[in-house]
């Protein structure tokens, strides 16, 4: 008896990225959906997302292969790097703008999504320069671009400033000017995030204010650029349990649907991703979710069915290779992980005099903490003959806890299990070392509700569990980080290398 294929789903529910991707930008090109995100510290940054139907993504590339000037990016700078980047499409050509609030305001663009990628160029310099979006108007042919401020760098907040720009993107054509002040509208914090549009003879920026965990999306229109802007809230919490449903952008299907992607912050999971149906109401405001409030269910988009997706997690790093998900927590040397005939992730023992500290390694290899409850297992093996070299599988926040294999002084093996807390400035063990008598192992963390974390361990006698749970969390505005790393105490010579294989993330 056949049966025939299912029907596909006539709904989508949020969020339909359930993970870190903070900040998303959004264009079409054709048929091709592609977003973009936030990438901090972490290299290669920006990554690039595609879909079809805006509910179903996979993740096909970035487009910064390092973070620049790299001299700055040697060592983890978690919080800093890229922010805030907006995406477009322009003279056929793909552009990414975002701000370094250390720096200023880069631009890159490339003929394709997939690249070759131009080096980043500054086009804006200052400290606290973030959140840009660039405009090419059609109509008239002129180039804009608006910014916000980090008060952090800057002393300043809550305000957009506006330019016009040579339509090449290489340079602004005048000092800028504020074009939104926040604080001139009742009830108005840390307004930031802009994005900016040309529709029905406005000028739009639509913009997320009252802070990340407890804000709301606004909008604002013009008839001219530098203003002035009228406001309105159109899209916040009410009775939902969405806090904070804001920044992100407006996209068009080719049937001339309306959508907007946003992000909600949900602490040691991150900046996870909601698709809200958009209209325009008779007011010529837009309107967002249902009536305001964010959707959890809703109809999917009016666009072909597609199969099921999303962004890849599990990895049997075949040669040696590891896929697109992973990011090392700075910029990459030379040698850190090994190409090879067979399967299997080889890292280098790496010496460190911060092996004691994970949050002050560059050569770990991350990538984002699932936001379901989910089981993380990875099978690795130590090489190394090094006294106090170790390798491991780790949760990586502001806190953070790992589990895995160490030589020891007597050249055994052990099995250890360390964490350290917040304010704590180096590791200590959460359970006692074990044997692991053929320097292999299978390590599991598996991942609850809240970010709780259970350690387990399998040395040849099964899956046993170790020490407390562990609760993740989140850096200042990253969320938690599932990592892969291999170290070494400071000494000379080469100190081996471990092998990781058989990478799975499974949803519990």
């Amino acid at each position: 008896m056949t049966h025939p294929n299912p029907a596909p789903p006539v709904t989508y529910t949020n969020p339909v990225l359930n993970a870190d991707w903070s900040d998303p930008d959004v264009v079409r090109v054709g048929d091709d959906f592609y977003l973009t995100a936030s990438s901090f510290g972490r290299v290669p940054g920006l990554p690039l997302l595609h879909s079809r139907d805006l509910v179903n993504w996979t993740l096909v590339g970035h487009a910064l292969e390092r973070l620049e000037p790299a001299g700055e990016f040697t060592r983890p700078r978690h919080d800093c790097g890229v922010w805030a980047p907006s995406l477009r499409y322009h003279d056929e050509r793909f552009w990414i703008f975002w701000g370094d609030p250390d720096q200023g305001i880069f631009q890159i663009n490339a003929p394709g999504v997939r690249g070759p990628w131009t080096r980043p160029h500054l086009l804006k310099s200052g400290k606290g320069l973030i959140d840009p979006c660039p405009l090419w108007d059609e109509e008239s042919g002129e180039a804009y671009l608006v910014h916000a401020w980090a008060r952090s760098r800057s002393g300043v907040k809550n305000r957009l400033t506006g330019h016009r720009m040579d339509v090449d993107g290489l340079e602004l054509l005048d000092e800028g000017k504020l074009i939104v002040d926040g604080d001139r509208i009742p009830g108005w914090f840390t307004l930031e995030g802009p994005k900016l549009y040309k529709h029905d003879g406005w000028f739009w920026i639509l913009a997320p204010a009252g802070g990340v965990e407890t804000g709301w999306q606004g909008a604002f229109r013009s008839r001219g650029f530098f203003g002035p802007y009228e406001e309105k809230v159109v899209l916040e919490q009410k009775d939902t349990d969405v806090n904070g449903p804001h920044q992100g952008g407006w996209v068009r299907t080719p049937s001339g649907q309306d959508w907007f992607l946003h992000f909600q912050q949900k602490g040691a999971y991150g900046r996870v991703v909601h698709l809200q149906p958009m209209r325009w109401g008779e007011d010529g405001w837009p309107v967002l979710g249902d009536e305001g409030a964010p959707v959890a269910v809703h109809a999917r988009p009016d666009l072909p069915p597609q199969p099921d997706a999303a962004p890849a997690t599990g990895d049997d790093f075949p040669g040696g290779r590891f896929g697109r998900q992973w990011q090392w927590t700075a910029n990459p040397q030379p040698g850190w992980a090994t190409h090879h005939s067979g399967d299997g992730l080889r890292l280098t023992c790496v010496r460190s005099a911060d092996a004691h500290d994970l949050r002050r390694l560059p050569n770990i290899l991350t990538q984002r903490l699932p936001g379901t409850p989910s089981a993380v297992e990875v099978q690795l093996r130590l090489h190394s003959e090094e006294p106090g070299a170790r390798a491991g599988l780790a949760v990586l926040g502001d806190a953070f806890g790992w589990i895995g294999l160490q030589r020891g002084a007597d050249g055994s093996v052990q099995l250890v299990h360390r964490f350290a807390e917040g304010v704590a400035e180096q590791e200590r063990d959460a359970d006692r070392p074990r044997m692991a008598p053929d320097g292999r192992a299978r390590l599991r963390i598996e991942i609850g509700a809240g970010a709780r974390c259970r350690f387990r361990y399998d040395i040849g006698e099964g899956l046993r569990p170790s020490g407390p749970v562990f609760a993740a969390t989140p850096w200042r505005w990253v969320g938690a980080l599932l990592g892969l790393f291999a170290l070494a105490p400071l000494g000379g010579g080469h100190a081996g290398a471990a092998t990781f294989s058989q990478f799975r993330i499974d949803h519990l």
